[in-house]
């Protein structure tokens, strides 16, 4: 069957207390933009999509809807995956914007031995996010020179 939404193969779902607040967070912090937000006929949340970058990735943004999805707000603070987004360039604004909007940066902005610069941070309810930017090309064998590691499957 055709794809009409011309959705990408994985689409990740967070789960959050409050989606709503969750998604002007995430505008604001990490510059995601709502593609589709659904209320029931009283106007309580019911589902919500976001994407980033004009691409046709997305994401979904939920909430406890079941006793099997929660937010790291309701399990103390514990995540069982992060969320990774790779930018085409602008990481250091991005790192700016993001500590601007009161996200907590957990591992700074910093130049990686695989030719990324990254950096990770919490938003308000304690979801786990990286974004990384290349910076530079770096062949396998200066990957692991650099790093000490075996690496495999290298592109």
């Amino acid at each position: 069957m055709e794809n009409p939404y011309k959705r990408p193969t994985f689409g990740p779902a967070v789960f959050y207390r409050d989606p709503l607040a969750a998604l002007d967070w995430l505008e604001k912090a990490f510059g995601f933009e709502r593609s589709m937000v659904i209320t029931d006929q009283e106007g309580k949340f019911a589902h919500s999509e976001m994407r980033f970058g004009g691409g046709n990735d997305y994401m979904m943004v939920g909430s406890e809807w079941a006793d099997f999805v929660a937010s790291p707000a309701s399990v103390a603070g514990k995540n069982t995956q992060t969320i990774h987004v790779h930018l085409n360039d602008g990481i250091d604004a991005h790192c700016a914007r993001a500590r601007a909007a009161g996200a907590t940066i957990i591992r700074e902005l910093a130049d990686q031995f695989y030719g990324d610069r990254t950096y990770m941070a919490k938003d308000p309810e304690g979801h786990v996010w990286s974004f990384a930017q290349t910076v530079r090309n770096v062949t396998r064998e200066e990957a692991e020179k650099a790093s000490g590691l075996k690496i495999k499957g290298w592109v």
